[in-house]
């Protein structure tokens, strides 16, 4: 059921915001990892705006771009035209792929971007004659965008419940999340198969004839926070699609173009998906732009049957959007900020293990590159959740705010109700210093929303 809140004074605003009793700060201004509001006020960016601004506020380059497509063709249908951008951008992108993967497909949001997916995987076995293929199996703890079709592979039970009447039927295995599944007995590697061995199992219970594409995270982002995979599980994975003829869809919406120390996160697997979900990153917020990059054999069959994809948005391959996406994709390959994040990484990993490495209520830090979470528990040692009415993590990003600090806790870590982290994924270009500055202004948030929780 919905929650209901307690009605707050109604703000000076015609505004629908995401919550009714919102009085929010005014940004004005964004300098670097900095976001200023119209007192003057600067906020340390520890999470990207949602893993979303990687190159942080007023990157040169890229608002150029944008501006000089503005003055020059700012939007055209792309039923009638192409532009420089979008054919740019599209090679860009499968340069940074290998071989296998060499289309795009534009759209404008990470939502809409899954939904394309699952169409297109859908239409990508009809063109075959498979019209039986109609199911498609995602992870339980996962997330695809609140949208009907990618809420209903999405695996967020706290965002699905209230519409779970309208969601489509979809299936649902159990996630690859060591911290709470891996036995004691158990190598990372052995977990890895296990856990990639529920999709051969759910495959046989539906009928594999039967299912569409298997769509997962590389690494988990904000649902079960900065969740990596063990070693050889989308290996497994990849194996099992294979023989069964059922399409890998990779999810890269948070944790792609660079995000997890690689351009395509899926690289560090080993694996070449059939499709990969883009957003956040792609435009790193300075327009609202997504994408498919889709192997060739789905492209060569769609072509090669009906000729079209029965998909498209008016405001897909919008020329100032892709426009903003070619000059950050250039930016962060030109200037190496794919290494910059590894090395980020590992220094503010570092720096949250000297911190919270012994903490009693800090069960795990995990994640890649700078898409890094903190699993907050009430017993380490037993490994219990806080309980779900502490509402912890909304006492940290309030008291984070207090101090000067955006971060991205959430609950529902374990199952949907228990479990809670924080996120972080800080700017690309964050330095040193300001990951001091990140850990310095966290931990005492942390340490305060605990001690106030009463359940500390």
């Amino acid at each position: 059921m919905l929650q209901k809140t307690a009605i707050a004074e109604e703000p000076p605003s015609r505004v629908f915001h995401r919550r009714c009793d919102a009085a929010l700060p005014l940004a004005v201004t964004g300098e670097g990892p900095w976001v200023i509001d119209d007192q003057g006020r600067r906020y340390l960016d520890a999470c990207g705006g949602a893993a979303v601004c990687s190159l942080g506020y007023g990157h040169p380059r890229v608002v150029e771009a944008v501006q000089r497509q503005m003055a020059t063709m700012p939007y055209v249908h792309s039923s009638f035209f192409t532009t420089e951008p979008c054919e740019r951008l599209a090679e860009l992108l499968v340069e940074q792929a290998p071989p296998g993967l060499e289309r795009v497909y534009y759209l404008s949001g990470g939502s809409e971007a899954v939904e394309a997916a699952l169409k297109l995987a859908r239409q990508y076995h009809l063109e075959a004659g498979e019209s039986q293929r109609r199911w498609f199996v995602a992870r339980e703890q996962s997330y695809h965008g609140n949208t009907l079709g990618a809420l209903a592979v999405g695996g967020n039970r706290w965002r699905r419940e209230p519409f779970d009447p309208l969601l489509m039927p979809s299936h649902h295995i159990p996630p690859c999340y060591a911290y709470r599944h891996r036995r004691p007995d158990e190598t990372p590697e052995a977990y890895g198969r296990r856990a990639a061995d529920e999709l051969e199992r759910k495959l046989q219970e539906l009928g594999p004839e039967n299912v569409i594409a298997f769509i997962a995270e590389p690494v988990v982002g904000a649902t079960a926070g900065a969740v990596p995979p063990a070693p050889g599980y989308f290996r497994r994975i990849r194996e099992i699609c294979d023989r069964h003829g059922v399409l890998l869809i990779f999810d890269e919406v948070m944790c792609g173009i660079g995000r997890t120390g690689s351009f395509y996160a899926f690289e560090q697997e080993g694996v070449v998906p059939d499709i990969v979900v883009l957003a956040k990153g792609l435009g790193a917020g300075y327009q609202p732009v997504a994408a498919l990059l889709v192997s060739e054999a789905i492209h060569e069959r769609i072509r090669s049957g009906t000729g079209y994809f029965q998909h498209g948005h008016t405001y897909m391959a919008h020329a100032s959007a892709l426009a903003a996406a070619l000059a950050v994709g250039q930016t962060i390959l030109e200037e190496g900020l794919v290494g910059q994040v590894r090395l980020r990484g590992q220094q503010l990993q570092q720096r949250l293990v000297a911190r919270f490495g012994d903490h009693p209520h800090v069960g795990d830090i995990r994640g890649r590159g700078l898409l890094l979470g903190l699993e907050l528990v009430r017993d380490r040692a037993r490994r219990e959740p806080f309980a779900p009415e502490t509402r912890l993590d909304a006492r940290i990003r309030a008291l984070a705010l207090e101090r000067g600090l955006m971060c991205y806790p959430m609950h529902g870590t374990i199952d949907g109700r228990q479990g809670h982290h924080v996120l972080l994924a800080p700017p690309f270009i964050v330095t040193e210093e300001q990951l001091d500055e990140i850990v310095d202004r966290l931990a005492p948030a942390i340490e305060q929303a605990i001690a106030g929780s009463g359940d500390g």
